[in-house]
């Protein structure tokens, strides 16, 4: 296999730009003809024209004239005598729809046709200069049969529309706005319509239009709605504005993506757009607001202002997360949501970080740009914005912002573009912050602090990056770290001055910028406990020395909701960590009195938000738990998790009921007609129900009979299933296979729903899954060519520590044969699914083995993609 490695360091400006381009598609049957009309400007006379391009070539002529010498070899059409001054390319393609199974370019799904453009999906359809620094005014005309195909959409406004003589129609469509081809849409189908409108800040109306199937088209109010709310959002807190007539979603089974932000016409996946209480759980809602919210933000900040080049991914991507985040935050809960954030970046960034596929938030090189859409480039970018936002505070970050759009609407730019312009339009120097850009890893910071004994607090932080496979030194990175301090006693604030301050704060930011620094909180007087890393302010680990007892005090007394959720965290990281050298030592498990105190706490907390009191309850992730060690045996690390969440299970059995009937009094206070429905109050004190569930049934497996027998009666909706499902999922009893059975026969008929009950049966810890899971794949609902199957039994498959981590080796060879193939026809899909396998160099010795025995029979496979094999080579380095 050859191997082409873009590097961002051989960056050069397109020497061809295309001012505009007309599209026709002539939809048939089993084909699509496409004829492509680009106006192109010449930067650099005397340089070939070079489309990128993989459909069937028909035809390329220039300024009217055929052209026969040309070369198209490895996607690329090259044109070597091209005039000097401005002219036109005209290229027609042939393509099937019905035979592209890798849900890029333009493919059939339902016997309806959508495109997936982004990165390079558009060269599928026809030949172009297929980069994002190419940008130009569209318009698409669309010809299909008026029957089949009453559906004709693509970007921008409707600007013609006619029948034909031969039961065909067309439809013509033109985007005001220039954007490159990784931003096209064509949607043609037999789709339903769901209208609403939106009023802007300015006084326009614009048209909001759901396109889905038509058994589907009661499940989108509340995509409708938080689509609305969006957009008075970003009025409001950005003062941006919607720029065209409609809006468009439309909802598709097939796709490889969680959604697309297409200019003007969006299309998601069925999962972030459809929802009813009877079918979507609160998360499911939540979800789906957020990702709403992430594509409408994306039409300024990804659309408007694009990236320069694929580097650039998290310009767009990592902005974008910032501000949907932020929405969330706003709608629901900043508390909550702020844990949430750090949680997933701390379960799946910061491994990503740690492992052979780590990447700078601005990668440096890649092969398939595909495996570039990662947890560092969009979560982690995400922090690195949010550095900004902590740094400059709302009023300049806004400030930046401004300045950003002033300058460079209508452009394709970088992550220094960006960085320059909140350093500019707050007169500050950002110069060493763009460390964060280029450098892979997640820092460490270790802290130390002491009273001074001359009336001050000081704190010593000492930072390191580790290294990682693109690079072994690192520089120190510039960061806010926010911090408090709380009496020792009696857990109330202390108010302390910064160094050549005057004024009395209780919390600040201390700015770091280099390997070990100390900062003096002045006017401290009393034996304080620090309160560190407040809200999460940089996306590092952090280690300080408390003491149980000091942990107490910040999970009990801390006014910021991270440091007292961490606080928790660390006590229970701490018990796993004995309790897996005590399994280790086969000595017994320790008792952990000082957790278990904890627990109590939280346990009988009053006036605590029921969310947030089931997200202290929550223990960490395997996968956070060995992020950043060696030698790693999963199963000693999964059976000591086990074992504390069966400790605090049993020790804590009559108050896990007591509060389960607590909230579901509290849930039964609300309004009878809306109670079941979605809402962030009734949402928290479901989840704190589901986590009570849990824990009753691990104390008490026999519990299931009763819980079998009332199934029906407490499945008041989709949230309660899901969590009475998940209790039960581990229990070997048969009252368990029973309940799952009659949920997918209840659901049977809805995707969506079978995607939960397939990683359900994925993720039970029962001796039988893997026999389950094979059977599954036989099952009617099942098809290894839809994403959202394939990641709903094989992706949760994968995160199963006992199953996939078995000493024999066989969920390795499964996941390994399911990738092999998968990879015949979505390398994109299988790709994401051989990451299952990053841990290979950190596992010990005996799964190590194993591990790369599979991957090296993935790599010997014949045919494989150059997505696959990207990763796998990553790996066996």
């Amino acid at each position: 296999m050859n191997k082409t490695i873009h590097y961002l360091k051989d960056y050069q400006a397109p020497a061809y730009l295309v001012s505009a381009t007309d599209l026709y598609f002539d939809i048939q049957d089993a084909h699509t003809h496409v004829k492509a009309h680009l106006s192109v400007l010449p930067q650099q006379a005397g340089e070939p024209l070079v489309l990128n391009g993989s459909a069937q070539l028909l035809s390329v002529a220039v300024n009217g004239q055929a052209v026969a010498d040309y070369t198209l070899a490895d996607e690329k059409l090259v044109l070597a005598n091209v005039p000097a001054e401005p002219f036109t390319v005209t290229v027609e393609t042939l393509i099937s729809p019905s035979e592209n199974k890798s849900l890029m370019g333009l493919y059939e799904s339902g016997g309806n046709l959508f495109t997936q453009c982004e990165p390079e999906g558009f060269r599928k359809i026809t030949f172009y200069p297929d980069r994002p620094d190419v940008m130009s005014v569209f318009t698409t005309t669309i010809t299909a049969d008026a029957e089949r195909y009453p559906v004709l959409l693509s970007n921008g406004n409707k600007v013609g529309s006619g029948t034909l003589s031969d039961g065909r129609h067309w439809v013509k469509w033109a985007d005001p706005f220039a954007k490159p081809s990784y931003l096209f849409a064509l949607v043609a189908g037999d789709l339903s319509l769901t209208r609403d409108s939106f009023t802007t800040m300015s006084g326009r109306e614009v048209a909001i239009e759901f396109y889905t199937r038509a058994e589907d088209a009661g499940k989108v109010g509340f995509a409708v709605q938080s689509l609305k709310h969006a957009m008075k959002w970003d009025e409001t807190r950005f003062n941006l504005e919607y720029d065209l007539d409609v809006y468009m979603v439309v909802a598709v089974g097939d796709f490889n993506m969680g959604a697309m932000e297409n200019k003007g016409l969006n299309i998601f996946n069925t999962k972030y757009v459809l929802a009813d209480s009877r079918t979507a759980t609160d998360a499911d809602f939540a979800a789906i607001e957020s990702v709403i919210a992430h594509e409408y933000f994306h039409n300024w900040t990804g659309n408007r202002v694009t990236c320069r080049d694929w580097f650039q991914l998290s310009l767009k991507e990592g902005l974008t997360v910032f501000r949907d985040q932020e929405f969330s935050a706003d709608r629901i809960s900043h508390a909550t949501c702020r844990i949430e954030n750090a949680a997933m970046l701390r379960a799946l960034q910061f491994p990503e970080d740690a492992g052979p596929t780590a990447h700078p938030v601005r990668p440096a090189s890649y092969e398939e740009m595909n495996n570039f859409y990662t947890m560092t480039v969009y979560e982690k970018g995400a922090e690195v914005v949010r550095m900004y936002h902590t740094l400059l505070g709302e009023a300049g970050f806004q400030k930046g912002m401004k300045l950003y759009f002033e300058r460079h609407d209508g452009q394709a730019v970088t992550c220094d573009d960006f960085r320059a312009a909140m350093a500019d339009a707050n007169g500050t120097n950002l110069d060493r912050f763009a460390l964060w850009y280029s450098q892979a890893g997640t820092p460490v910071l270790d802290v130390k602090g002491r009273l001074n004994g001359s009336g001050g607090y000081e704190l010593t932080v000492k930072q390191t990056v580790p290294p990682t496979p693109d690079m072994a030194e690192k520089q120190p990175m510039t960061m806010p770290l926010k911090v408090a301090l709380f009496d020792a006693e009696n857990g109330r604030p202390v108010a302390f001055r910064r160094p050549g301050s005057s004024e009395e704060t209780t919390e600040t930011v201390l700015l770091l910028t280099e390997a070990e620094q100390t900062f003096t909180l002045e006017n401290v007087h009393r034996n304080a406990v620090p309160s560190l890393l407040r809200g999460f302010s940089a996306p590092v680990h952090l280690n300080y020395p408390y003491t149980d007892a000091e942990l107490a005090v910040l999970l009990a007394a801390d006014t910021d909701p991270f440091a007292r959720w961490e606080a928790g965290q660390t006590l229970y990281r701490r018990a796993i960590a004995a309790n897996e050298t005590a399994l280790a030592q086969g000595l017994p498990l320790p008792e952990h009195q000082g957790l278990l105190e904890a627990v109590a706490y939280v346990l009988a907390a009053d006036g605590i938000d029921a969310e947030f009191q089931a997200m202290l309850l929550a223990v960490p992730a395997e996968a956070e738990l060995w992020a950043e060690r060696d030698n790693i045996d999963p199963l000693q690390v999964h059976r000591a998790r086990e074992a504390l969440l069966d400790l605090i299970a049993t020790r804590f059995q009559a108050q896990f009921l007591a509060l389960n009937q607590k909230a579901a009094q509290a849930e039964q206070q609300a309004d009878p007609a809306t109670r079941y429905e979605y809402s962030p109050e009734t949402a928290g004190w479901r989840t704190l129900r589901n986590t009570c569930r849990a824990f009753v049934l691990r104390a008490d497996p026999a519990h299931i009979d009763t819980v079998a027998e009332k199934y029906a009666e407490m499945a008041r909706n989709m949230t309660h299933e899901w969590g009475i499902l998940s209790a039960v999922n581990h229990n070997e009893s048969n009252k368990r296979n029973e309940m799952l059975e009659q949920f997918a026969e209840k659901f049977r008929n809805d995707a969506l729903v079978m995607d939960k009950y397939f990683t359900l049966i994925a993720l039970s810890r029962r001796s039988d899954t893997p026999a389950q899971v094979q059977a599954a794949l036989n099952h009617p609902a099942f098809s290894l060519e839809n994403p959202n199957k394939a990641r709903a039994l094989l992706g949760a498959f994968s995160h199963n520590v006992p199953h996939f981590h078995a000493e024999s080796g066989a969920g390795y060879a499964f996941i390994a044969g399911k990738v092999m193939e998968i990879d015949r026809f979505n390398p994109q899909v299988a790709s994401r699914l051989v990451q299952a396998f990053n841990l290979c160099n950190k596992l010990e010795p005996h799964r190590k083995n194993l591990m790369q025995a599979q991957l090296q029979r993935i790599r010997a496979q014949s045919g494989l993609s150059k997505d696959v094999a990207e990763i796998v080579d990553k790996i066996l380095i």
